[in-house]
């Protein structure tokens, strides 16, 4: 039997049952070599599937003729309704390359540009991987790339002559890079570092802390995927006991919702259990979709009555479903930027050899609550300013979250001086022109 998994943030994977494996989507098995899988013949498949499943189908253009458009992905494009920055297409081989093994070719770490200073700062670095084992950490600035300024490499990137692939080569096994960087503490380093294959720890972090009197427990999650079943329950064995709990979601932009339901759950059993977690929201075809709180395989379970969750604009999607779903069951405070807003999501299916990643459902808390498409707003605004690794006291978020667990308040700035930081951070915010899952994998190497 083929199955399908709810996705509200585009990562599908392989389903474990009974000791073996089967396929997250349906249909047949790709037919490459007839008439079936045609383009003229997928365009009409993503057709048919699009009227009767899509979210928006009422919304999409009438008339679009399948035999018009030389490529699914031009069919696609032809059929999204207007409100639509989600759905997109993965071969299958992509597919299994990003979400089945949840590995990549590359050197290991996320990037953030800094233009104006010239550098790339170093957002985070997946263990074990080349970029760790050259003593690459977050907070590091990367100045130059093969002898050449990073300063130059932004020049070149805006005159259309240079791409990131230029600089830091395909992702493929065995391209090398000399990379020179500097460490918060401004010692500067130089090292070749090789690509290989890269395993994506989606825990990045896990710490406790005392303040006031109280053992807060840290962790740092970046992606709702499969692995993380297991990589959460290791996050939880180690802050059994916490009084307060803050939950580093600044940069995941999602995964599978039943990971998030795990993570909910973990957090705050002893109050949501029997609670509706999520519902899920179809087109006029599908009846609305009630799912409980489940821990899955979680274990350990901390019972907060609070968590903190530190957001920004990266923070999409499942990352989404953990704050909405807990918020009419515990206090959530958030801290940061508001989210990127994604209540929405995606049932992959097969074409061929392609998966589809068309939005299907809208997901809304027990409270009925779900509109939140301008994003999630915080409690208390903070800039993501990157001082050093995962934990740094000087880090804006997670010092706002510590001033909070003491004082109640976000800060000593008073309420005007957080309005006008928040509206500092909404000026800088980009408008989405993707699924921002598309864009983390752009932004790592």
């Amino acid at each position: 039997m083929r199955n399908y998994q709810r996705f509200a943030f585009a990562l599908p994977f392989l389903l474990v049952a009974c000791g073996g494996t089967e396929s997250a989507f349906t249909g047949e098995s790709p037919l490459l070599n007839n008439g079936q899988c045609s383009v003229s013949a997928q365009n009409q498949r993503l057709k048919t599937f699009m009227e009767r499943s899509y979210l928006w189908n009422t919304d999409m253009p009438t008339n679009v003729n399948p035999n018009n458009y030389n490529s699914i992905y031009a069919m696609l494009d032809a059929l999204r309704a207007p409100q639509d920055i989600f759905s997109f297409i993965l071969t299958e081989q992509e597919y299994r390359d990003r979400f089945v093994d949840a590995v990549f070719f590359g050197f290991g770490f996320g990037r953030r540009d800094n233009v104006d200073e010239g550098v790339i700062e170093i957002r985070y670095v997946y263990a074990n991987s080349p970029a760790e084992q050259a003593g690459l950490n977050r907070g590091d600035r990367i100045t130059a790339v093969e002898n050449v300024s990073m300063a130059e490499w932004f020049s070149r990137i805006s005159a259309g002559t240079a791409t990131f692939t230029d600089v830091f080569g395909p992702n493929e096994d065995g391209i090398e890079r000399r990379i020179d960087w500097v460490e918060p503490d401004g010692t500067e380093r130089s090292e070749i570092v090789r690509k290989t294959q890269v395993e994506t720890n989606t825990v990045m972090a896990t710490e406790r802390f005392q303040v006031d009197n109280k053992d807060v427990g840290y962790f740092v999650f970046d992606s709702f995927l499969q692995r993380s079943e297991v990589d959460l329950n290791n996050a939880f064995d180690q802050l059994i006991g916490v009084d307060e709990l803050v939950i580093d979601l600044r940069y995941n932009s999602g995964g599978l919702v039943r990971v998030a339901n795990q993570l909910a759950s973990q957090a705050a059993w002893n109050t949501v259990e029997n609670e509706v977690f999520v519902t899920f929201q179809y087109n006029d075809n599908f009846n609305d979709q009630d799912v409980l709180f489940n821990l899955g395989p979680g274990i350990e379970r901390l019972n907060v009555n609070r968590v903190y969750v530190l957001t920004t604009q990266q923070s999409c999607s499942s990352s989404e479903l953990v704050i909405n779903s807990l918020d009419p069951h515990i206090e959530v405070v958030t801290i940061g930027a508001p989210t990127c807003g994604k209540p929405v999501g995606q049932q992959p299916t097969q074409i061929c050899d392609k998966i589809i990643y068309a939005i299907t459902f809208q997901t809304v808390n027990s409270a009925g609550f779900g509109d939140y498409f301008d994003g999630l707003p915080v409690t208390c605004a903070a800039s993501d300013t990157i001082v050093g690794d995962w934990g740094d006291s000087g880090d804006p978020l997670l010092a706002t979250a510590f001033h909070h667990i003491e004082n109640g308040s976000c800060g000593a700035m008073g309420a005007l001086a957080h309005d006008e930081l928040l509206m500092s951070i909404e000026a800088e915010r980009l408008p989405l022109t993707q699924d921002p899952i598309l864009t983390k994998f752009e932004t790592r190497h």
